[in-house]
């Protein structure tokens, strides 16, 4: 079976079904959710070695395209998976890439940070330049910080989380944090962000104790994956996934604020 044609099934018999339920009463629509992780829709791009799809952007930003149509909640939750999957498919350890393919997986970014999209010229941007930081001790690193606007706090399986860099002078350093890490705090009554239905929310660690394996690439290298990888991901699912349903009360956004704002920064500061 196509993924198109197990997408158009799950979309009619799952997600159009509780599409107005998920706008109307903010709910996470965890079962559609479900059934798109038992479709192989979750892991459609994850490569065909390990169980996933193995397909490319291009199917990725079909599939919520097509979503958005009938629910644009659960559209947003997987535009954040698709991007934050394109650095777990690159730097994440086999297991959860494994478990992202059988569909039992969800990830999320946790990149944006207060002040992320405002400022004039000269205003650091936390995006490139984060304020949580990662401290070191015996093969465990302790992160801090605060994320905002992460789409299924609380609900996704891991989160690709970054921070200052451990030792190297500059750029910034991309982890894989699993979402029962201890101290990892969601509140539980977020404020309004995102659409309604998306759980949408601010995530706190003060701190949070992961592995050192659970770098994503290079310390001081997840600049680079956020500009070439992140950034083009997101882009071209928030324009695959307009327009929106006309009931939806707001557009859908990608977790990271104005990424388009973003890349003209990190143009500038690379060409001054």
């Amino acid at each position: 079976m196509s993924y198109r044609t197990a997408l158009s099934e799950v979309l009619t018999g799952v997600v159009g079904p509780v599409a107005e339920v998920t706008r109307s009463q903010g709910r996470f629509p965890r079962g559609a959710v479900t059934a798109l992780g038992q479709a192989g829709l979750l892991g459609l791009t994850v490569s065909a070695e390990l169980g996933g799809g193995g397909m490319e952007l291009g199917d990725a930003a079909d599939v919520v395209a097509r979503t958005a149509r009938v629910c644009p909640s659960t559209a947003a939750v997987l535009l954040s998976h698709y991007a934050a999957v394109a650095v777990l498919e690159v730097y994440g350890c086999p297991w959860v890439r494994r478990e992202i393919a059988a569909g039992r997986h969800l990830a999320s970014l946790a990149l944006a940070e207060s002040g992320a999209d405002g400022g004039g010229p000269g205003v650091e941007d936390p995006l490139l330049a984060p304020r949580s930081v990662a401290t070191h001790s015996g093969g465990v690193v302790a992160l801090r910080g605060r994320k905002r606007g992460v789409v299924a706090a609380g609900e996704a399986d891991t989160y690709v989380w970054s921070s200052r860099p451990l030792a190297a002078p500059a750029g910034l350093t991309l982890w894989a944090v699993p979402a029962h890490a201890p101290d990892l705090f969601v509140p539980a009554r977020p404020g309004v962000e995102g659409p309604r239905g998306t759980a949408t929310s601010t995530v706190f660690a003060d701190p949070v104790l992961v592995p050192a394996e659970a770098m994503l690439g290079a310390d001081g290298g997840g600049l680079d994956v956020v500009l070439r990888t992140v950034l083009p991901w997101l882009l071209e699912l928030r324009s695959a996934a307009q327009p929106f349903h006309p009931s939806a009360a707001e557009p859908i956004r990608p977790a990271v604020a104005e990424p388009a704002n973003t890349l003209h920064r990190a143009d500038s500061l690379a060409a001054s």
